[in-house]
C-alpha cells in the first residue's frame, strides 16, 4: 500500500532506540522526512547517516524547555509539518507502596507534562494548514494496569485522557489524535519490567522473561517494526477518519471486549 507520506515531515520523539527508532526508520522507508529527537545524539547521527537529506536531529532532554523550543523551531522551519509522534521511555518500575512523593513529582515531568507542552506548541502549526497527525505511544497499562508499574499506570492514563479530549477539539481542523498502547515488545524498555518481576518473585531474569512470553496469547513478544508499520498508517492520509482512539498492539494480552 502506498501510504502517501512521501516528502511529508514528521517529528519523532525518542528516535534513538525502541519504538521511536523503528517508527522513524519506517517513515524514512516510506520516503518521509523526520525531525528525530532523543538524548543520545550519537544514535541520532547513525539514523541521519541512512538518509542525510531527510533527517534533522535534535539532541536533548524532552523534559527541558530548551529541547521543546528547539523542536518547535525545527518544525516551524519546514515547508509543511505533517505529524508528531510523542514517545519516550517510562518511569522506574515500582509498586504503589514503594513510591515516594518525589517519585510522583518526577514521573509527572517524565511521563506527562512535556507531552502536553509539546503538543500545545505544535498544534498551531498544524491548524494553520488544516492538516495533521498526532500519535502518542503509551502502554497497554492504560487499558489494563501492569503490576509494579504504578507510576506508568497512573500518568499514561492521564495522557490518554488529555489526548482523547484534544482529539475532539481539533478534529474540525483536519488533525487526528490517536494513542498506541503497546504490550511487551523486544525493546530496551521491557528489560526494566522483566528485572522488576525477577526481583519481586526471586527468580532469574530468564525465568521472568519466559513467564511474560507465556502470558502473551500469541506466544512471543512483539517486534518494534510491527508496531512501526501500524504507526505509519495512523500518520498517513489513509487514517483521516480515525481519531481519539487507543489502539492496542499487545499480542492479545488485554482481556476486555474493547482491548
Amino acid at each position: 500500500m502506498d501510504l502517501k507520506i512521501e516528502n511529508q515531515t514528521f517529528i519523532v520523539c525518542g528516535s534513538s532506540s525502541g519504538f521511536g527508532r523503528a517508527i522513524a526508520e519506517q517513515l524514512l522507508d516510506e520516503g518521509a522526512s523526520v525531525i528525530a529527537v532523543a538524548r543520545r545524539k550519537d544514535k541520532l547521527d547513525e539514523l541521519r547517516q541512512k538518509v542525510p537529506s531527510k533527517v534533522v536531529t535534535i539532541g536533548g532532554d524532552l523534559t527541558k524547555d530548551q529541547t521543546l523550543e528547539e523542536i518547535w523551531e525545527a518544525a516551524a522551519d519546514t515547508d509543511s509539518l505533517h505529524g508528531l509522534v510523542v514517545n519516550a521511555g517510562g518511569p522506574p518500575a515500582m509498586s504503589a507502596l514503594e513510591t515516594s512523593m518525589d517519585d510522583w513529582d518526577e514521573s509527572y515531568e517524565l511521563v506527562m507534562r512535556w507531552k502536553i507542552d509539546l503538543a500545545k506548541r505544535i498544534i498551531p502549526l498544524l491548524q494553520n494548514q488544516n492538516y495533521g497527525r498526532i500519535l502518542f505511544v503509551e502502554s497497554q497499562s492504560v487499558k489494563q494496569p501492569v503490576p509494579n508499574l504504578v507510576l506508568s499506570n497512573a500518568f499514561r492514563a492521564g495522557v490518554v485522557g488529555f489526548a482523547k479530549t484534544l482529539s475532539r477539539e481539533i478534529a474540525s481542523n483536519g488533525i487526528t489524535v490517536n494513542i498506541l498502547a503497546p504490550g511487551s515488545h523486544s525493546t530496551p524498555a521491557i528489560e526494566r519490567v522483566i528485572q522488576k518481576e525477577s526481583d519481586v518473585q526471586n527468580i532469574s531474569y530468564e525465568q521472568a522473561k519466559a513467564q511474560k512470553e507465556e502470558a502473551i496469547p500469541v506466544g512471543r513478544m512483539g517486534k518494534p517494526e510491527e508496531i512501526a508499520s501500524l504507526a505509519a498508517w495512523l500518520l498517513s492520509p489513509h487514517a483521516a477518519y480515525v481519531t481519539g482512539q487507543t489502539i492496542s498492539h499487545d499480542g492479545g494480552v488485554i482481556r476486555g471486549l474493547f482491548g
